[in-house]
């Protein structure tokens, strides 16, 4: 048994909910928020979610959680078989997490948490959220997933990502970025969508989102 520790607000908690789930692997959720605590320090190194409690011990960094899963759990596997195609696949994560992803971090804060983010951020944060996209864009297939016809891991994190960036550059900029730059983005998450495990993370990010402001 696997527990999930975070918050279905984290689009990272989100996108290693949505690997258990595909992978039909049986998992319990505990809400916990990043924390310097030392009993948090002790089981991410960091205090950063999500991370995971396994039978041989704990593991944080949500990249590391989904390779360790997909070798722990082989059953419907979420990476091709073919040696290169695995390595594309890990090429697509590392690029719309480094090169879009942490660089749209930068925003966040004042769309989601009330925060005042310089004119000066902003302004550098748009064009290389841009490149990114347009980058992704040339080694993304789209047909219909991410790299074709074959639903991957690079769809597990594209999903989260292309909606929490999309909506926060909306907020910032007036426009959607990824919708700018990704061809057919408005559909390929709709097609994400679709299937019942995303629609099961989408309920409990909802969830929570409403709790969390609430409480604000």
């Amino acid at each position: 048994m696997i527990t999930l520790y975070g918050f279905a607000i984290s689009n990272y908690y989100n996108k290693v909910k949505f690997a258990l789930l595909e992978k039909n692997i049986r998992f319990v959720e505990e809400v916990i928020p990043p924390s310097q605590e030392e009993a948090v320090l002790k089981r991410s190194p960091l205090g950063k979610i999500p991370f995971i409690k396994t039978d041989a011990g704990y593991l944080s960094e949500s990249q590391a959680i989904l390779e360790y899963l997909e070798d722990v759990f082989p059953d419907n596997p979420l990476y091709p078989a073919d040696a290169f195609q695995r390595a594309k696949c890990r090429e697509f994560i590392q690029h719309i997490e480094l090169n879009m992803e942490l660089i749209a971090r930068r925003l966040y804060g004042e769309v989601l948490f009330g925060a005042k983010i310089s004119q000066e951020t902003k302004d550098e944060v748009l064009p290389k959220v841009e490149n990114g996209l347009k980058g992704l864009a040339r080694i993304a297939g789209f047909a219909p997933f991410a790299l074709g016809e074959q639903f991957t891991a690079a769809d597990i994190v594209a999903w989260p990502h292309f909606q929490l960036v999309g909506f926060v550059t909306q907020q910032i900029y007036g426009r959607d970025l990824v919708a700018e730059h990704i061809p057919g983005a408005a559909d390929y998450i709709k097609l994400i969508e679709s299937r019942p495990h995303a629609q099961t993370v989408t309920a409990g990010r909802n969830a929570a989102l409403a709790e969390f402001f609430k409480n604000r």
